[in-house]
């Protein structure tokens, strides 16, 4: 044991240690890719951040409420203001929130700004800001490719800045959220995403970022290969106004339709849009369309029938709720429908929802 102790200590001591130049120099055995990859880690991975949800729970003993971690996700700096990107279900129902950032470890406090649950987003931001603050790299989203590199960063099962590499899969698929809403144009990756993983930025092979990475498809709860990262042309939507407004200001028409399960009793199609009302003084009624009306004799008289906005077809509120998101307060927009057995046309300036 003593000569084996021995043995290890001079082959120890006559190992010298790499030298920074030494380690640089190493590079030159990988392949290309290898060495994209690498890089793209060394220069991204300050930017990204793990986020712990701090709850307040009553103690045991009855001794008032207590701080205690309630998950853990990931997420990005957004500005030089402080700003994290993270995903909605990461911070839900948080109190507080703890961010550790991967040179130092160290954990910052941050605050939340604003939330919105339909798209899965989330924006904190930092209570104190360390000296230097490393921002994500924002990219495009509008000419992905399929089978085009896919890199994420994240901490999963708490395994702090951890990358894993894929291609895009798919790309404009439509997943469920929060409320039974649909979140579209969501993008495919086979990066390999765990819990833990929410949150944290999808980038391409130039090191800028194309998506957040928010939920996989999986039966056992682990990564099987099908992951969903929502674009970030959505996140440089939203994120001003949930800086700025605390939630995002979405555009409405200002009609209720007809429920669907209401749409039999008056013999009608389930694809169809009919307003049942429209809002008083709202932008569907100075557009003048019309919602349901009765008679004094009780009779009831069918709404407009929505058939297009801007000429895209519309088929249930979901499909109106996916195209408005394309719009703003203010826009106007050319309404296409059915009144009676004529089709009409209307001009209708959007309102806020």
């Amino acid at each position: 044991m003593i000569k084996i102790t021995v043995f290890l200590l001079l082959v120890a001591i006559s190992t010298p240690l790499l030298s920074a130049s030494q380690r640089s120099s190493d590079l030159s055995r990988l392949i290309e890719d290898e060495k994209n990859t690498i890089n793209i880690f060394r220069t991204s991975v300050n930017s990204v951040v793990n986020v712990t949800n701090i709850q307040l729970a009553h103690s045991r003993w009855g001794f008032g409420a207590v701080e205690v971690p309630a998950g853990s996700g990931t997420g990005f700096v957004w500005d030089k203001q402080g700003h994290i990107i993270t995903n909605y279900h990461v911070v839900e129902n948080g109190d507080r929130f703890l961010i550790s950032f991967h040179k130092n470890g160290q954990q910052y406090e941050a605050r939340k700004v604003g939330v919105d649950a339909s798209r899965d987003i989330a924006v904190l931001r930092l209570v104190k800001r360390p000296t230097k603050l490393d921002m994500i790299k924002i990219g495009s989203s509008s000419n992905l490719l399929v089978g085009q590199k896919t890199i994420a960063i994240g901490n999963p099962f708490q395994l702090s800045h951890t990358m894993t590499t894929g291609i895009i899969s798919a790309l404009e698929r439509k997943i469920d959220g929060y409320g039974g809403m649909k979140i579209p144009g969501m993008i495919q990756t086979d990066a390999s995403i765990n819990p833990g993983n929410s949150g944290g930025p999808l980038l391409d092979s130039q090191g800028e970022l194309i998506g957040m990475n928010t939920m996989i498809f999986s039966q056992s709860g682990s990564s099987s290969g099908v992951g969903f990262a929502l674009p970030v042309n959505t996140i440089k939507r939203l994120a001003p106004q949930l800086i700025k407004h605390g939630k995002v200001i979405r555009p409405a028409l200002g009609i209720i339709i007809l429920p669907p399960h209401l749409m039999s009793r008056f013999d009608l199609q389930p694809d169809l849009v009919v307003i049942a009302g429209v809002a008083p003084k709202g932008a569907a009624k100075r557009a003048g369309l019309n919602g349901m009306s009765r008679d004094q004799f009780g009779r009831v008289y069918l709404g407009d029938i929505i058939l297009k906005i801007d000429g895209y077809k519309v088929t249930n509120l979901d499909t109106i709720y996916q195209l408005l998101d394309k719009y703003k307060v203010g826009d106007r927009v050319i309404i296409t429908f059915q009144r009676e057995n004529k089709i009409k046309q209307t001009t209708l300036t959007l309102q806020s929802r």
